[in-house]
């Protein structure tokens, strides 16, 4: 791939497909709203392609005077692996993780970070009331134990360190073992403080009894991809969510049957049920925050200013 240095400041998300996401459209509109005077270009790479591709585009990001940074997607491990000598500074979540979602530049330093636990985080406490799990002694079941999964449980785990309010206890669930060992393997290194369960469940039946299963109140997410990078539901439509329980779809696009499953259900068993429009909102604005050095409110009034906008335009 051929490079062309920047002629204004430039945002770059590597993914791969990128233009066909919304942010294309998103972006233009947030940066007249937050006065960027900047664009955004994709670079596109096949799953696990070769790490001199990998390399070849953070070399070209941190040469470039108008390239800031990026969001990464999709390669968050295999380009940090390729390319981590080229990193003067990695965030304390990149080095758990090993990958980054988002580079950014200070001055001649360029900086790699692992946002996912932020702004899993802050949809999270966006979804779930105050106090709620103090009140309800509800369990949280994570269906997919991917690195979004991971990255709200690590949330949680920081959470628990400053004395918040968590869930009773943990339930992630895979379709493959290995998956479920990658994630406690980082569990048991820093020693991971929320009684957690890994359970495997190669189709929709397992996921069917793990739900079912669970107390009321208890909030059920899927991370698994399913309905976006996939298709179909890690359940069926037999599954029974638990009464008054929180539904959280991670996804907002594609044929998501997951959410349709809740929806369906939200009346008879008494269901919240949220969608991952936020999640989006908070990935995106939190990685434009770092690559153009400004800040973005988390919640609040300058908040829904961008989610509205957001909207609007993706129409």
């Amino acid at each position: 791939m051929q490079y062309t240095s920047a002629a204004r400041r430039t945002m770059y998300f590597i993914g791969v497909t990128t233009g066909k996401s919304s942010i294309m459209k998103v972006f233009p509109a947030w940066s007249r709203h937050l006065g960027l005077d900047a664009e955004m270009k994709g670079i596109d790479f096949a799953p696990n392609s070769d790490p001199v591709a990998y390399r070849a585009a953070v070399e070209f990001i941190k040469a470039d005077p108008l390239s800031l940074g990026a969001l990464v997607t999709t390669h968050k491990v295999n380009l940090l692996k390729a390319s981590r000598g080229l990193f003067d500074e990695l965030d304390p979540y990149a080095m758990t993780l090993h990958e980054i979602s988002s580079i950014s530049k200070r001055g001649d330093r360029l900086i790699g970070h692992a946002k996912d636990p932020i702004t899993a985080g802050a949809s999270f406490e966006a979804i779930v009331p105050d106090g709620y799990w103090a009140r309800t002694g509800a369990s949280l079941c994570i269906l997919g134990s991917g690195g979004s999964s991971l990255a709200l449980t690590l949330y949680l785990h920081n959470k628990v360190k400053s004395g918040g309010d968590v869930p009773r206890r943990i339930v992630v669930t895979a379709r493959r073992e290995a998956s479920l060992a990658e994630m406690r393997h980082v569990h048991e290194e820093i020693g991971f403080a929320i009684p957690i369960e890994y359970r495997l469940a190669p189709g929709p039946a397992e996921a069917d009894r793990i739900v079912g299963d669970l107390p009321d109140a208890s909030m059920v997410v899927n991370a698994t991809g399913l309905g976006k990078d996939g298709p179909g539901s890690p359940l069926s439509d037999a599954v029974s969510f638990p009464k008054d329980g929180l539904v959280w779809e991670f996804n907002y696009r594609g044929d998501l049957v997951f959410l349709d499953q809740a929806k369906a259900a939200a009346e008879a068993r008494g269901l919240t049920v949220h969608d991952g429009w936020v999640y989006f909102i908070h990935g995106w604005t939190r990685v434009i925050a770092e690559v153009f050095d400004i800040d973005i409110p988390m919640s609040g009034p300058a908040f829904d200013d961008l989610s509205r906008i957001a909207r609007d335009v993706s129409q």
